[in-house]
């Protein structure tokens, strides 16, 4: 987000409203779970585990990443740091038993799942989109390699007879790429290229 207001900030407007993952189960956590456990939400530390270093400037970003009256993360760590502290405590990883994942909201599904991998979100989304227009499951969506566009994939489908074009850009030099398109077709009056963008 930070780089799009910086370097993009022409595309504001096309900016997901939506909190991250990561604050959406923060805020959660501090609130609703709170609640129905009846504990003190200040007595909530919660520590985030991402692969992304921008998770960190995210918790502090806004008023609003602690509306509830609480940061909705406290901290968030990389996975290199947490990897870095379970060897310095000679934790060793894979000989951990198996757990179950906490159901503290019930069931996850398979789009939750693939919401942390690079097209995880817009797939989540496009699957869910054309779920609530068709009332069917998706059956498979295709993207491909862009030509020329390394680390840029994209796709295309049909929901009801509207051609949906999908676009999912790896890495910020890729995410220039794909924007300067989306930029050269809005300036000359022609359709964009992608309707839904994830970076």
């Amino acid at each position: 987000t930070d780089f799009m207001e910086k370097n993009h900030y022409d595309f504001i407007d096309n900016f997901s409203t939506a909190k991250s993952p990561q604050q959406m189960l923060g805020v959660l956590a501090k609130t609703y779970y709170a609640q129905k456990l009846g504990i003190d939400p200040a007595k909530i530390y919660m520590v985030s585990i991402m692969p992304c270093t921008a998770k960190k400037y995210e918790l502090s970003r806004t008023e609003e990443m602690h509306a509830s009256g609480f940061m909705d993360v406290d901290v968030a760590l990389t996975t290199r740091e947490l990897a870095r502290m379970l060897k310095q405590s000679g934790i060793e990883f894979l000989e951990m038993p198996d757990g179950a994942p906490d159901s503290i909201l019930g069931d996850y599904s398979g789009a939750g799942t693939i919401f942390g991998a690079t097209g995880g979100v817009m797939e989540a989304a496009v699957r869910t989109a054309y779920f609530y227009a068709t009332g069917k499951k998706l059956p498979k969506l295709e993207l491909e390699v862009v030509r020329g566009l390394k680390g840029v994939k994209q796709g295309a489908l049909s929901i009801e007879g509207t051609e949906i074009r999908v676009a999912v850009a790896h890495g910020l030099a890729n995410v220039e790429a794909v924007l300067d398109q989306v930029r050269e077709a809005r300036n000359s009056g022609k359709e964009t290229p992608y309707h839904f963008i994830e970076v």
